[in-house]
């Protein structure tokens, strides 16, 4: 008889934990489909925001690169020693 009693006190608790995890269960099958859909828009945004930002840098990256070939042009063409592509003023008659 003993036994019975603890066995009949412990399957409320057990059923609880087992429908307890059932809900998380069910719950989490219900919004699986919002955060799956939620977390494609938040990539497509991003990604397009990323895209921008790379090509800013790379915009940034050639604009720094032509900067520094025009600085070099024109030293060269100071020092006397320009290259055939380089485009130097003509010095001024004095």
């Amino acid at each position: 008889m003993r036994n019975i009693y603890v066995a009949a006190t412990a399957l409320p608790l057990l059923s609880g934990c087992v429908v307890g995890t059932v809900a998380k269960t069910a719950v989490s099958v219900a919004t699986l489909p919002v955060k799956v859909v939620s977390a494609g828009v938040d990539a497509a945004t991003t990604s397009q925001a990323e895209a921008d930002e790379k090509r800013g840098r790379e915009m940034r990256k050639q604009d720094e690169q032509r900067g520094r070939e025009a600085r070099a042009m024109a030293e060269r063409c100071q020092r006397g020693r320009p290259l055939q592509t380089d485009v130097c003023p003509q010095a001024a008659p004095r």
